[in-house]
């Protein structure tokens, strides 16, 4: 089948073609012969009922410095649309929620992946507090005995925004550190939110590892392992890549969760673990697509088109 798809993303002139996993579903759905158009968050627009963007056509290839080529804009009704990708990255602030509801008028007649609903009620580090058997000790609040009761209980902790993203604004305190209170003065100055704490893991110096799961099924994991004097294994700060398996505990967490990724219609999910624990559910533009096909001779974008062709 050829279908019209639209990608709402951040601008793929400056994205990088060996890591975006953005760029590697494009080029998939060029390959299947699906017409592609690109639009910024910025470019909806939504009147008398309709839904639409300033939009281009889209061409893309795997050639460094002449990866995208983008055709004469126009205003594209999305309505008309087969699939919508919705891959804009974070920060999940009022700009990415106002942009869930909005799609959410097309939803699902155009299949936007993945289902803005459940996006806007997926938060990255909330959506994990539903599945208290596989979290580690966690706690999301803005109140500072609560915090310090936590921490003298576990002592060595992460401190970290509830709606951060990247990696950005994570603390690894110490039993020692006694910078907890002025942290948690930055981050009233700086969040309305409250903060989530955590048991600090220690396996994380082995690698915190991404698995990739498609329609509630694992497909492939990738271990992100921190530089020295790194509690943060993101890669973009530095983080290791190295090949990974998936262990019983692994698959034992996706048996936990999947189900409920399937029938929330999140299509393509990344999750983060840790030892034996989950640490977060990434809906809203994850990545890890080109790593994992790098080490295990794999094609998740096929396997992801697969899913999302099966629903239409």
């Amino acid at each position: 089948m050829s279908l019209s798809v639209a990608i709402q993303m951040d601008p793929i002139e400056s994205v990088d073609i060996d890591a975006d996993s953005t760029f590697v579903l494009a080029l998939e759905a060029m390959r299947r012969g699906h017409r592609l158009y690109h639009y910024l968050p910025q470019n909806l627009s939504f009147r008398a009922g309709r839904l639409s963007a300033w939009a281009r056509p889209l061409a893309v290839r795997r050639e460094k410095g002449n990866h995208a080529t983008l055709g004469p804009p126009a205003q594209l009704e999305l309505g008309s649309m087969d699939v919508l990708l919705m891959r804009q990255d974070p920060p999940f602030d009022m700009a990415y929620i106002t942009a869930t509801h909005l799609l959410e008028h097309i939803h699902p007649k155009t299949l936007v992946v993945n289902d803005p609903f459940h996006v806007r009620n997926a938060p990255e580090k909330l959506l994990v507090t539903h599945f208290p058997d596989v979290l580690p000790p966690t706690l999301i609040s803005a109140d500072r005995r609560q915090i310090m009761d936590f921490r003298a209980e576990h002592g060595d902790i992460i401190l970290k925004p509830l709606f951060g993203n990247g990696g950005a604004g994570v603390f690894h305190v110490t039993p020692a550190d006694d910078n907890l209170n002025s942290l948690l003065e930055l981050f009233t100055q700086l969040y309305r939110e409250p903060v989530i704490v955590q048991r600090y893991l220690p396996e994380v110096r082995r690698g915190d590892k991404r698995i990739i799961l498609i329609d509630g099924e694992p497909a492939g994991a990738v271990n992100r392992v921190p530089k020295t004097g790194e509690a943060r294994s993101n890669l973009h700060v530095g983080g290791r890549a190295e090949k990974a398996t998936l262990t019983t505990r692994d698959r034992e967490i996706c048996a936990t969760i999947g189900p409920t990724l399937k029938e929330r219609g999140l299509i393509f999910v990344g999750i983060d673990v840790i030892g034996d624990y989950l640490t977060e559910i990434n809906v809203t533009s994850p990545t890890g697509v080109q790593e994992i096909n790098r080490f295990d001779g794999t094609c998740l974008e096929a396997a992801i088109w697969d899913a999302i062709e099966a629903r239409r």
